[in-house]
């Protein structure tokens, strides 16, 4: 009977061993539950948020999957307190075993298990604990976590593997989430101690490793006594172990929290539209037919073009990592570079906010108050209102997701005429009130919107892109994504166009009203009327008429060709090949705008907007650099041909407010835009050393200020520019200045021509 039982023993354990070896043998190779394979355990690095930089070096912003927020930082970052203090803590035999170790899992078992004892401490090591944070989800019962259990032990054996000591000590902690937004190492000593993880002391280190533990119970905003208590606890490891001496010891255990928390709140100049464009248009993928079957037929040929000539747009689509998958701007850890100056970022977002919030939008509400339809045009019907309203509410997430959950066309209509609850923008911050659904789209579509981007001719290089008056609320971009009729912005390309043909700013031309095809365009002032005279003063003072007679000379034809060459690449503009294409309908970007107008500064050559310079990926290694993307559109003498007339544009003609009404002094061109009714503002204007343009409008073309006085170009946007540019001269950190000189020779003569060329000679044939 004895010998039996033996035997039964032996043949149980034998039994039990076989199957924790076929078991282990099964997990190892992934046969049951979920094990990583070893491409995901061998970049494990890889996936953290992706870093934004501007050309400052200040950090700017993350990409991240799930909010989960982190950012790597190296072991060689890591302050040696706190990798001291979570050795210490955590696993005091870290160096000695591969992944498992023994002795402590023994004493756990016995002291927890069988003796009941709390305070034991547990069996898992750093490497196991990485493991759970990496691979292992929620467990809904003690099977299903014992299952886990043995495949953590498996991956914390092949990170071993696979890592050194020192990468799983980084892991570890760029992976853990210490509340408060704080996820990994980096951002918890940010935003708790205000201090890189390299810098922490040793109480910073020990209050932070003593969230390891359990981060909420711990909290030290919430339980500041606790916090202290566990901190005190990992001080008194570190003292075990020989880390920290006895006095010091004291010294440390007797100080407070010494907290220096900050919440992770926007970055000054972080440019939030910014970030978002540059997300979009890096992920973007290739361009398919079928993939615009609900939109136009316009952003296809766009996305087209910048699919075949931006490396930027799609990067991410275009260019793989050594394992063939696509890189991932969630997932990859790469840092951007920027373009963008924080500083000229945050002056720009200011003097659009100084125009919009302090003067504007004020006038269009007094403007609005005794208007019944406001604030739409008092000139359009209440059934256009209706449609426009219906459009809208279609556009809705509300409406989305309504319809996505089965809801009738009844229950949607009732459900947007029913007040809920609901915060609302205000440029004096949120405010809580009750209000139906399509009185909210109404309410929103009261404020004006604007847009300004500024950049380097010379490099194409973004300084500063403000997409919205506010991104949490208007998050529609409308530097490169929204288009909008330009107006008179348009002119200084079309006069390009004849200084191309060998006219000069002194060349004359008619200065009277005339029909081209059935088409007769309007002058706002009829100054010199019946007189020739110079294109510079018809560019000077925007008059229609002698823009429609120089598109009648030259043939619109030409100007589309042109336009292309300047980067307005609507597709729209090859169907309008009609003389009104002088006074600008067509629609383009404000990035587009700007970028067009580098050429007059540039001798001649357009620079396409550089927003990104360099990548990186997660170890530093370049993988990606960008230069700027140039063309010649006119030669150089006709650039300075241009800068002449664009300067006397803002010294006497319709942007010469700059001047008397807001002081601004050097040499500066530009030209003024004001579209139908009034419904886009512009201006376009330039310094040697920058280029800046500005939009503003309502979200619908139907909304606008009914005075041409207050409506103009020269009224809504002229004044962002102006406030901008008085901001960036004021820091001179940065480097510019008004006494800074057109590269224009001293020599040079505007008027002078090479072979003459008389107006009254060319044929008046529209073709």
């Amino acid at each position: 009977m004895r010998r039996a039982f033996v035997h039964f023993l032996w043949g149980a354990l034998i039994t039990i061993v076989s199957f924790l070896f076929v078991f282990f043998i099964a997990v190892w190779n992934g046969w049951i539950g979920y094990m990583p394979d070893m491409e995901e355990l061998s970049n494990p690095l890889d996936k953290f948020a992706s870093q934004v930089y501007s050309a400052d070096g200040k950090l700017i912003g993350t990409w991240n999957q799930e909010n989960a927020n982190r950012v790597a930082v190296d072991y060689n970052n890591l302050s040696p307190h706190l990798v001291h203090a979570l050795v210490a803590t955590e696993d005091e035999r870290f160096y000695e075993h591969s992944g498992i170790d023994f002795i402590a899992l023994g004493r756990a078992i016995i002291k927890r298990g069988v003796m009941r004892q709390e305070s034991a401490g547990g069996g898992s090591t750093i490497t196991q604990q990485l493991a759970k944070q990496l691979y292992s989800e929620k467990a809904h019962n003690t099977l299903e976590r014992l299952l886990q259990k043995l495949i953590e032990w498996v991956i914390a054996i092949k990170l071993e593997r696979y890592f050194t000591k020192e990468e799983i000590i980084a892991m570890y902690l760029n992976y853990f989430d210490f509340l408060h937004n704080a996820v990994g190492i980096k951002h918890a000593a940010n935003i708790y101690f205000s201090k890189e993880p390299r810098n922490l002391n040793v109480d910073e280190s020990a209050t932070l490793i003593g969230l390891c533990k359990n981060p909420s119970m711990f909290n030290p905003l919430r339980y500041p006594e606790r916090c202290v208590a566990r901190r005190n606890v990992v001080l008194q490891q570190m003292l075990k172990s020989g880390y920290i001496t006895r006095a010091e010891y004291a010294d440390y255990s007797a100080q407070p929290l010494n907290l220096r928390f900050r919440r992770e709140n926007k970055v000054d100049g972080s440019g939030e539209y910014f970030r978002e464009f540059l997300r979009q248009y890096m992920m973007a993928k290739e361009p398919k037919r079928e993939d615009y079957q609900n939109r136009s037929l316009r952003q296809f040929v766009i996305d087209s073009i910048a699919w075949a000539q931006d490396p930027l747009y799609g990067w991410c689509n275009k260019n793989m990592k050594r394992n063939g998958e696509p890189y991932n701007i969630y997932t990859d850890g790469l840092r951007i570079y920027t373009t963008i100056d924080t500083r000229m970022q945050q002056y720009a977002e200011k003097a659009v906010r100084q125009q919009m919030a302090g003067f504007l939008q004020p006038a269009f509400n007094k403007a609005n108050s005794m208007k019944q339809n406001a604030p739409f045009s008092s000139k359009i019907s209440r059934q256009t209102i209706k449609n426009i309203l219906n459009r809208s509410i279609r556009q809705s997430n509300r409406y989305l997701v309504m319809r996505e959950q089965g809801a009738s066309p009844d229950d949607i209509k009732r459900a947007f005429r029913t007040p809920v609850e609901m915060s609302l923008f205000t440029y004096h911050g949120e405010v809580d009130t009750v209000m139906t659904p399509i009185d909210s789209i109404r309410y929103y579509k009261s404020f004006l919107r604007s847009a300004f981007m500024s950049m380097d001719p010379h490099t194409g290089a973004v300084k500063a892109y403000v997409g919205g008056i506010d991104f949490e609320h208007f998050k529609y971009d409308m530097v490169m994504l929204g288009r909008r009729q330009v107006g008179s912005t348009i002119k200084p390309f079309l006069y390009a166009l004849a200084m191309q043909n060998g006219m000069t700013p002194c060349t004359l031309a008619p200065n009277v009203q005339r029909s081209y095809g059935g088409w007769t365009p309007r002058n706002g002032s009829h100054a010199r009327y019946g007189q020739m005279v110079p294109l510079k003063w018809g560019l000077m003072m925007s008059n229609n008429w002698i823009s429609a007679y120089l598109i009648n000379q030259l043939g619109p034809s030409q100007f589309v060709s042109i336009l292309h060459d300047f980067g307005l690449n609507n597709p729209d503009i090859d169907k309008n090949t009609t003389p009104v294409l002088s006074l600008g309908p067509c629609e383009v970007s404000v990035g587009e705008m700007v970028s067009g107008y580098t050429a007059f500064v540039n001798q001649g050559i357009r620079c396409a907007p550089l927003f990104v310079t360099k990548i990186e990926d997660s170890h530093g290694n370049v993988i990606a650099q960008f230069q700027p993307l140039m063309n010649e559109v006119i030669s150089e003498d006709n650039s300075y041909k241009m800068i002449d007339m664009l300067r006397a544009v803002v010294d006497n003609g319709t942007g010469n407010r700059l001047r008397y009404q807001y002081n601004i002094t050097g040499e500066v061109g530009g030209k003024t835009g004001t579209t139908n009714n009034n419904s886009d503002g512009w201006f376009i204007g330039f310094t040697p050393q920058l280029v800046s343009g500005v939009w503003v409008g309502g979200e619908d073309r139907d909304i606008h200020f009914d005075s041409t006085s207050m409506g103009q170009g020269a009224t809504m946007a002229l004044p962002i520019w102006a406030y901008f540019m008085k901001l960036v001269y004021a820091d001179k950190t940065l480097g510019y200045s008004p006494s800074v000189k057109f590269n224009v020779p001293s020599s040079f003569n505007p008027c002078a021509v090479k072979d003459t060329v008389n107006m009254n000679g060319i044929d008046e044939v529209y073709e």
